[in-house]
């Protein structure tokens, strides 16, 4: 076996937190991942992490990312970054948490449809509407 082999191949024991939520694609690279960590927005078994935390096969996640909430449980562990099938096989996430995750995103994808951008910039009358709307005590 080559150096380069048996760097690839996880240990036993467990993988540093950063680099499994890097190998399991919840963010895009090493450094984006351990920011998240640092700023709560990563937390295992309910408790906020560091990045050089060791992440077992078993451990509950929570990964705040953007508006997505998700709640996955270690299934496998890596540390190199493969095919995004092979990052789905390093977690699970239960039917509820996604089903609960998805119509979040709906509901927000929803909330965001009502809103149309005007085609075009406003003219004089408008702009002193937009002036007088802003300024409640002119009215």
């Amino acid at each position: 076996m080559s150096a380069s082999d048996t760097r690839n191949e996880p240990p036993a024991s467990g993988v540093r937190l950063d680099l499994w939520l890097w190998a399991a694609r919840f963010f895009k690279t090493r450094s984006l991942a351990k920011q998240a960590i640092e700023t709560g927005k990563v937390e295992v078994q309910g408790q906020r992490a560091k990045p050089a935390r060791t992440v077992r096969i078993g451990d509950a996640l929570r990964i705040v990312r953007g508006e997505e909430v998700f709640e996955v449980g270690v299934a496998a562990l890596a540390v190199t970054r493969g095919p995004a099938g092979a990052a789905r096989a390093l977690y699970t996430e239960s039917d509820d948490a996604r089903r609960a995750r998805e119509t979040r995103m709906a509901e927000l994808r929803a909330a965001r449809a009502g809103y149309q951008a005007p085609q075009q910039r406003p003219d004089k009358r408008a702009r002193r509407l937009i002036r007088l709307l802003g300024d409640i005590d002119a009215l």
